[in-house]
């Protein structure tokens, strides 16, 4: 990282790592490596940005009350985030409470595929527990309370002493219709409500879209007047992961299924952008982050904006010659420039991954260095690392 010419590097605690049974006694080893990490980071002028929560919730307290589909979970996290400002505050002054918040309800209670793998119909995986119908809905409530009570935590005890920021990251595509059809129109919008406006529109307006009310109904939990205050500009950055743009076309029939998940209820089609992309490699479109970063300004007010993820997925090969993410990169960068420049976005420095950051079903294919596990020097630089700043 120093060589690369890093300014900063984003890493995630692990909860259980720290607090092996999810509450009570710290692990002195977990808290001595993560000591060790950031005084590392720091000792080279590396400025660390640490993530509380990766889809990684302590199986005890999954075991215990079902983690983050019980209210409970609320006072145990933020317990937990205490630790962290108490130990680690000193020298980090960026956290992030949830990474990819709508991923992880929607990949651990609707669809399945990551932990705690909950789901039921209509999710295609075959998962041994759980309903897709309610709980994504119950997790994400969870998850804006405890994320909330340890924003204001930091506010009231540690803020004034550390002078650190405390936000929030989302996943999100940037959406088109399908047709110029007011139906595909007015489903962009709804693909938004329900991807990003999910989480944002109550961290801003206090309450869930109305797209999402009138669809989900009463499976939606609904916000306690003193929650909505709570819950309401408990920000103070937005830390948004890219990757690829999604066309969008209006499924109403979605909303007849017997058995109905968020997916559902969001009455869309999503089509990859564009229709003959690779399977692979996404699709360069540098002007669809640009409408992105315009889109949350305009909708949700001009609040900082770190880009946390944004990169592309290329094969591994010997000679290291990643040319299409050196492509990939230097457009998306460029946009960010047009984004700053055109529209005065609030966007902070620009962060990408340097050893990538492992997605459960395609480890390592998103990274400025080459990792090959079966080669004596396993992290090898490519040639898109020539990007970074020196």
């Amino acid at each position: 990282m120093v060589d690369t010419g890093l300014e900063a590097y984003r890493f995630s605690i692990s909860w259980s790592r720290l607090i092996p049974n999810g509450r009570g006694p710290v692990n002195v080893k977990g808290l001595q490596y993560y000591n060790n990490l950031i005084n590392e980071l720091i000792k080279n002028g590396i400025e660390p940005h640490a993530t509380l929560h990766h889809y990684d919730p302590p199986q005890t307290l999954e075991d215990e009350y079902g983690g983050w589909l019980n209210r409970g979970i609320v006072k145990d996290f933020t317990a937990y985030a205490d630790i962290c400002f108490r130990e680690f505050g000193d020298r980090v002054l960026y956290w992030t409470t949830v990474n990819e918040a709508n991923v992880f309800v929607l990949g651990g209670y609707d669809l399945g595929f990551v932990p705690p793998q909950r789901c039921s119909a209509p999710s295609p995986f075959n998962c041994s527990k759980g309903n897709s119908s309610t709980e994504p809905y119950l997790a994400a409530h969870n998850i804006l309370l405890a994320h909330a009570a340890v924003a204001n935590l930091y506010k009231k005890k540690y803020q004034e002493k550390q002078h650190g920021l405390v936000g929030f990251n989302l996943f999100n595509y940037w959406f088109v219709p399908l047709t110029n059809t007011t139906e595909d129109i007015i489903a962009v919008q709804r693909a938004n409500d329900f991807y990003f406006g999910w989480f944002m529109h109550p961290l801003v307006y206090r309450d869930y879209p109305r797209s999402m009310k009138e669809n989900a109904g009463s499976r939606l939990p609904a916000f306690t007047s003193s929650e909505s205050k709570q819950v309401k500009g408990s920000f103070d950055f937005i830390g948004l992961n890219f990757y690829n743009a999604m066309s969008v076309k209006d499924q109403p029939s979605s909303l007849e299924m017997e058995h109905r998940d968020p997916a559902a209820d969001m009455a869309i089609e999503l089509i990859p952008f564009p229709h003959n992309a690779s399977k692979f490699e996404f699709s360069v479109t540098p002007w669809a982050l640009k409408g992105l970063l315009e889109y949350v300004k305009e909708a949700y007010g001009n609040t900082p904006i770190y880009i946390h993820e944004n990169g592309q997925r290329t094969r591994q090969n010997s000679t290291l010659e990643d040319w299409p993410r050196v492509k990939s990169l230097n457009a998306y960068i460029g946009s960010v420039l047009d984004a700053i420049s055109c529209t005065k976005i609030r966007l902070k420095k620009r962060r990408s991954s340097f050893s990538g950051h492992f997605i459960l079903l395609e480890p390592y294919q998103f990274t400025i260095t080459n990792i090959d596990l079966e080669e004596i020097d396993p992290f090898l630089c490519v040639n898109s690392g020539s990007l970074m700043p020196t």
